[in-house]
C-alpha cells in the first residue's frame, strides 16, 4: 500500500537522501538526524577504499537507517572486485539494497561497462537484495546517445521481470519540474514500468549548485541556474527546493500509482540543512519510515 504523509491536510511526497562515507564516519552526528528506516544512499566518489565503504554502510545500518550503497560498474577493476564488494556489503554490513550505475566512461577501470551487467551477474538475487535502484536521465547524458538511453531502459525493464528484487529509477538532480514530469510520462508511454524517484537538490547556495550542475553534466539545469545567478539577491539567499518539489508533489498526489513515486535529495547544502527542510515540510516524520514505493507503474490506469 502507498502511504502519504500529510501536513495540514495536504499529502507530502517522501524522500531518500545521499551521504558520503566521510560524512557518515567523520563529519556529522547522524544519530536521530533522519527518521528510522530512511534510505540513505552511500555515494562512491572513487576516493574511498572498499573497507571504508563497507564500514560506512554498516554505520548507517547501526543508526537504524537503510544503507543504499552506490555500485558503479566502470569503477571495478575486475569481476572479482565487484563480487568481493557486494558480498562484503551483504555479509559484513547487512545491506539488502543498492544503486547500480554505470559510472563515467573516463573512469573505466576494468571489464564491466554497464549497470545491466552487474544486474545480470546474479549476485543481487544470490545475496537476497530486495531493492535495486538504476539510473534515470531526464536531461539525457553527455556520455550516452538518447537512443542508447532508451534501449538501456528497455533492458532494465526486461530484467525486472527476471529478478526477485524490486527495481526502480533514480534520476539526476535538476530544477525544472515540468521537464521531469514530461520525461516521466514519455518513458511510461514507451513502456517503462519502473517507479521513478526524482532527484532534487536540498537547500543550498546558488554558487554551490552551479558547481555541482557543471560537474554532473546537467546541461538544462546549469542554464537555468546561470540565469538565476545573475541576480545578487539569488546568490545571497540561495536556492529553495520548493520551486521544484511543489509541482512534482502536486503531480504525484494526483496519481500516486503513476510514474513518479518520491524524491531523492542531494544535500549539496549539507545534511543537517536538508534534514531540517524535509522535517519542516512534512516529507519526513519522526519515527516513521520514509516513503519508498517501488511497486510497478499501473500503466492500465494511465491509458
Amino acid at each position: 500500500m502507498t502511504e502519504m504523509f500529510r501536513l495540514g491536510g495536504s499529502p507530502r511526497i517522501g524522500a531518500s537522501i545521499e551521504a558520503t562515507p566521510t560524512q557518515v564516519l567523520e563529519k556529522v552526528d547522524l544519530a536521530g538526524l533522519f527518521p528510522v528506516n530512511t534510505r540513505v544512499y552511500l555515494t562512491d566518489l572513487g576516493t574511498d577504499d572498499s573497507a571504508r565503504l563497507i564500514r560506512a554502510a554498516r554505520s548507517l545500518q547501526d543508526y537504524g537507517y537503510v544503507a543504499v550503497p552506490h555500485l558503479a560498474a566502470r569503477r571495478f577493476t575486475s569481476w572479482a572486485a565487484f563480487e568481493a564488494r557486494i558480498q562484503a556489503l551483504a555479509g559484513e554490513a547487512g545491506v539488502t539494497e543498492a544503486l547500480a550505475v554505470a559510472g563515467s566512461p573516463e573512469r573505466q577501470a576494468g571489464p564491466i561497462a554497464a549497470s545491466i551487467e552487474l544486474l545480470r551477474s546474479g549476485w543481487f538475487d544470490r545475496l537476497g537484495f530486495t531493492r535495486i535502484g538504476v539510473a534515470g536521465h531526464p536531461e539525457g547524458s553527455p556520455d550516452i546517445a538518447p537512443e542508447a538511453l532508451d534501449a538501456a531502459l528497455r533492458e532494465k525493464n526486461a530484467f525486472a521481470a527476471e529478478t526477485d528484487a524490486e527495481l526502480y529509477l533514480v534520476t539526476q538532480f535538476g530544477f525544472d519540474a515540468r521537464r521531469f514530469i514530461a520525461w516521466a510520462e514519455r518513458v511510461s508511454a514507451a513502456g517503462n514500468r519502473l517507479p521513478i524517484h526524482i532527484g532534487v537538490s536540498g537547500p543550498a547556495k546558488i554558487a554551490t549548485l552551479l558547481k555541482y550542475a557543471a560537474a554532473c553534466g546537467v546541461g538544462e539545469s546549469l542554464g537555468f541556474l546561470k540565469k538565476r545567478a545573475g541576480a545578487v539577491t539569488a546568490l545571497a539567499t540561495g536556492h529553495s527546493p520548493e520551486s521544484v518539489v511543489q509541482p512534482l508533489e502536486s503531480y504525484w498526489a494526483g496519481d500516486p500509482a503513476g510514474p513518479i513515486r518520491q524524491m531523492h535529495v542531494f544535500p549539496f547544502g549539507g545534511l543537517k540543512k536538508s534534514s531540517q527542510w524535509l522535517f519542516e515540510r512534512g516529507s519526513w516524520v519522526n519515527g516513521v519510515e520514509a516513503f519508498a514505493d517501488t511497486q510497478p507503474i499501473q500503466l492500465e490506469a494511465r491509458k
